[in-house]
């Protein structure tokens, strides 16, 4: 069975980030990849385990060397996804779990069709903007993120699935559920393995 590239996209302080290290601890066949931006680091994150977070120079040479797989501006910061990383965690039999922007999402969807698609939408954008005011970003940042998740909401038609996380617990259990039935798909199997005297 070919491994598949998983994408969780969501407006920001929806729980993307908490989403995608739960589903890591359940599951032993997914690898959270992490991107690289050029925005600065949230009080507690580290480089190599939230980011990769690289001076706009760095990145752009990256993007020079077409080291992306997709990379974006989002709010105003750069992002990206390394190419060699994920073709790595796919030949190694690896299910790549990807936390990205609606943007890069899209752009990777084109070249690797077979990818799967969750949003990851907030119960409502009342709550999103409590949630959001809760974090300690700037003012002007939260204002920004707050007006770019309408148009990131509206990207939701163009995925294949959309969870609502109005209960942690439920959402990562529905994103599990998720994984695994694009796992059984029939277009994912190899049937010549699976019932060799019939095929």
């Amino acid at each position: 069975m070919k491994p598949f590239l998983t994408i969780l996209s969501a407006p920001s302080g929806t729980g993307k980030s908490t989403i995608c290290r739960q589903l890591v601890k359940k599951r032993t066949d997914v690898f959270q990849s992490i991107s690289s931006t050029t925005r600065l680091p949230r009080p507690g994150e580290k480089s190599g385990k939230d980011y990769y977070f690289l001076t706009v120079d760095e990145f752009k040479a990256k993007i020079q060397a077409q080291e992306f797989l997709e990379w974006a501006t989002v709010h105003g910061e750069y992002y990206g996804t390394s190419r060699q990383v994920i073709e790595d965690l796919l030949e190694k039999g690896i299910y790549p779990l990807l936390a990205i922007d609606v943007q890069g999402a899209a752009s990777i969807k084109k070249k690797m069709p077979d990818a799967v698609l969750i949003f990851l939408a907030p119960p409502s954008i009342e709550s999103l903007k409590i949630r959001l005011e809760k974090r300690k970003d700037a003012e002007a940042d939260r204002i920004k993120r707050l007006a770019d998740s309408r148009d990131e909401i509206l990207a939701a038609k163009n995925y294949d699935y959309v969870v609502v996380n109005d209960d942690l617990e439920k959402a990562v259990s529905q994103i599990d559920s998720i994984i695994t039935a694009e796992k059984l798909k029939v277009s994912r199997q190899d049937l010549s393995k699976l019932l060799p005297a019939y095929t």
